[in-house]
Order: C-alpha cells, then structure tokens, then sequence
C-alpha cells in the first residue's frame, strides 16, 4: 500500500525534527519534504507532490493562511492540516475559507495529530476537541437564523446537529450532548444534508462558515 506523503511546515526546525520523526514511525506515512516558510512551502508542494501539508500559521514571508490559499488553487488535491498554537476562532475561520481541511492545537497529543492527518487523508475535516468543546453549549443555544435556506427549511433539531457536528464533534458526541441516540443523531444529520445536499463533513463546514454559525463572536466571552 503506498504510504501517505507529508510535507512539514513549520519554521521551527527542531519542532519538524520531532514532526518528522513522529511521521516516519507510521507504517502507512512518510516525510517527503519540509519548510520553514511560507513560500518554500508554496514551492515544494508544487514540486514534491505530497498528500498532506502539515501548516503552522505563524512563518516568516507567507502566513498559514495566504500559503494554505496558494496551495489549494495551484494544487486542489492536496489536503492541508494546520498545526498551530493560535486557538481563537479568528485564524479558524480565515484558514478554513483559504482550504484548510483541519486545524489543530500543538499541545494535543501526538496520537491524535496522526488520526487528524488520517482524517483528513481520508477526505475529512477536523477540528480540534479544544476549540469545538467549549463552544458546544453556546452554539446549540444559539437561535435558529439560519435555518430557511433556498433548499428548504430545518427543524431546530437538524440545526442542533449540524452546529455540533461542523465543530467537529462525533455522531456519538453529538448524542451525548444533546441526550439523544446516536440513530436519531444520524436521522436528523441525514435529514439535513439532504435537505441542504450536502454530501461530507467538509461541506457542513462550509455551509456553517457560509451561514455564520463559526463566527468569533459566538464562543464564550
């Protein structure tokens, strides 16, 4: 089976180091490049091909977020997870309109930036637990204003579900949250998408951004 190609970028090259190092140990990954700036990372995706890029926001010459933007439109297959210490909603939502398919917290523990590179290999979005978790009450508090859609209209429970869900949280997470089986989540997420033909997590998400429902303003004060 051929393996995953990664590309690191990061401007902190002992932080690569352990990137790499970590990567390399997965049986179905492999480091095929690294940068330590924006641009450089313009140019080795062009030129290295790889499946994921690995983006810090934070680099000199080109931020995350321009170098993610150039990436996705000379090179709309590659799938680029962000790695960053900058948690606040603002630099989520520029990277998920500028194509980021995940965002993570550099605190998080290595086992789980793999599952993210896989998730998001996989076609996937995600986001990290630390941001999603905490707007969670507040999200499924918010009222319904977006619910008509030239699509057709949702009942407040799919919207409960879909803002769940856009935060990156799990059928069964979502369960737990609302106090519902995971079967009706999946009835009402169903519903949904339908209604609104959406056909993967990505697109809620970017129906979510399109509909406001990730703006900075709607997490805790």
């Amino acid at each position: 089976m051929a393996k995953l190609r990664i590309l690191l970028a990061d401007d902190h090259a002992v932080l690569r180091e352990g990137l790499r190092l970590l990567v390399n140990a997965e049986r179905d990954m492999s480091v095929v490049g690294e940068a330590g700036g924006g641009r450089e990372a313009v140019r080795q995706t062009k030129e290295r091909r790889p499946d994921i890029v690995v983006m810090d926001i934070s680099m000199p010459d080109l931020d995350g977020v321009a170098a993610t933007e150039q990436i996705r439109q000379a090179n709309p297959q590659v799938r680029v997870l962000v790695l960053t210490r900058h948690g606040d909603q603002g630099y989520l939502r520029r990277l998920l309109r500028a194509g980021a398919s995940g965002y993570v917290i550099k605190k998080t523990a290595a086992d789980e930036l793999i599952n993210a590179i896989r998730i998001v290999a996989a076609g996937g979005t995600y986001l990290d637990p630390s941001l999603a978790g905490d707007l969670v009450e507040s999200l499924v508090g918010q009222s319904a204003a977006a619910t008509v859609t030239p699509r057709g209209e949702l009942t407040r429970r799919e919207v409960e579900v879909l803002h769940l869900i856009a935060w990156g949280q799990s059928n069964k997470e979502v369960a737990a949250q609302l106090g519902i089986g995971v079967k009706t989540v999946e009835y009402h997420k169903a519903n949904a998408t339908k209604k609104l033909r959406l056909r993967s997590r990505t697109d809620i998400v970017r129906y979510a951004l399109a509909q406001g429902w990730l703006q900075e303003d709607e997490g805790p004060e």
